[in-house]
């Protein structure tokens, strides 16, 4: 019987070490995930810029002035 419980603790104790090593390694790849998106998210702002000065150098290319630039037929 001693033995039995003996056992069954042993068993708790590294059910415990196994739980504790998990939650620190779920811990450090959620800190890793949060700095990622934050990267991610930085360099798709930084792309959406470089595409939408792009596209005002593709006009300009074109026809010399930007889609917002041009005056209406009126003036």
């Amino acid at each position: 019987m001693k033995n039995e419980v003996q056992q069954l603790c042993a068993r708790v104790d590294e059910l415990e070490t196994r739980l504790a090593f998990q939650e620190d390694t779920i811990t450090q790849l959620n800190d890793v995930i949060a700095a990622q998106d934050a990267q991610l998210r930085a360099l798709l702002g930084r792309v959406k810029d470089m595409a939408d000065k792009y596209q005002d150098l593709s006009y300009e290319m074109q026809k010399g002035l930007k889609p917002g630039d041009e005056k209406p037929p009126h003036y």
